[in-house]
């Protein structure tokens, strides 16, 4: 089965800057791009590179905030409304600058029904907002090993806050590699909530390395999550032991 692949560019060719990220991409052979805060790269620069290499750029993230301060995402932070709003104004607006399909909503180190009020209050936001640009609103359960604290942990989460939300356009960024590493089986996972998925991601589990070792055994799941119905890209979101391009033996295999 030919299954469609994305660059994560937030951890792939990272020596690179960002324009010859994207065209070491295309030289690889992925079918799209997708990025984590491109926002030091001018949107016209970035934008070159995509249409010279013809990919198209699937989604970004939100600012994560006051990094040093230890804020990982702002929209499930109360009191911090009009900062995480900003954050979702500029993420938006680069995402049409360059064209990308999707904005993942970071949620932000927080708990407590406060903070899941503010999140849907905001991803009602950020949804309005995006509406007119046929933007998608993802947002992504994290694990808890990986990022201590964070308030989105689980689908089942992720999904009562979509419907709460009430809006058309949000849904769920489904990472393989944080459903592994918190302790769940992939396939049942997106089997309970394909409904509300909008874009897979995956890498080995626990190391987040290349996917072709771990615990996860992405020649099986890949394909039968393809066959259940997901039509998109999937998100390759995986940390490289060694250089980018020495790692890519799974994707030449997968071709």
């Amino acid at each position: 089965m030919k299954l469609p692949f994305s660059a994560n560019l937030g951890f792939l060719w990272t020596e690179l800057a960002l324009p010859d990220a994207v065209r070491a991409a295309a030289r690889a052979g992925f079918d799209a791009v997708e990025l984590h805060w491109p926002y030091a790269v001018e949107s016209a620069l970035l934008k070159q590179a995509l249409d010279e290499c013809g990919l198209p750029v699937l989604g970004l993230n939100t600012s994560r905030g006051n990094v040093d301060g230890g804020d990982f995402g702002l929209s499930a932070l109360p009191g911090r409304e009009i900062e995480a709003r900003a954050a979702i104004d500029q993420a938006i607006a680069y995402a049409k600058a360059i064209g990308a399909t999707s904005v993942h909503v970071m949620a932000g180190k927080t708990e407590g029904i406060a903070a899941r009020d503010t999140f849907t209050a905001n991803l009602r936001y950020a949804a309005d907002q995006a509406r007119a640009a046929a933007i998608t609103i993802l947002i992504e359960p994290l694990n808890r090993h990986d990022v201590p604290g964070y308030f989105l942990l689980d689908n089942a989460t992720a999904a009562a806050i979509i419907e709460a939300a009430g809006r058309d356009n949000i849904r769920i960024m489904f990472d393989c590699y944080h459903v592994g590493r918190s302790g769940k089986p992939s396939l049942e996972e997106f089997d309970a909530y394909r409904q509300f998925i909008g874009h897979v991601q995956f890498a080995a589990v626990p190391d987040r390395g290349e996917p072709d070792t771990g615990e996860v055994d992405y020649t099986r799941v890949l394909p039968m999550i393809a066959d259940a119905g997901y039509a998109g890209c999937f998100g390759a979101e995986y940390k490289p032991r060694r250089s980018t391009d020495e790692g890519l033996g799974w994707l030449a295999a997968w071709h």
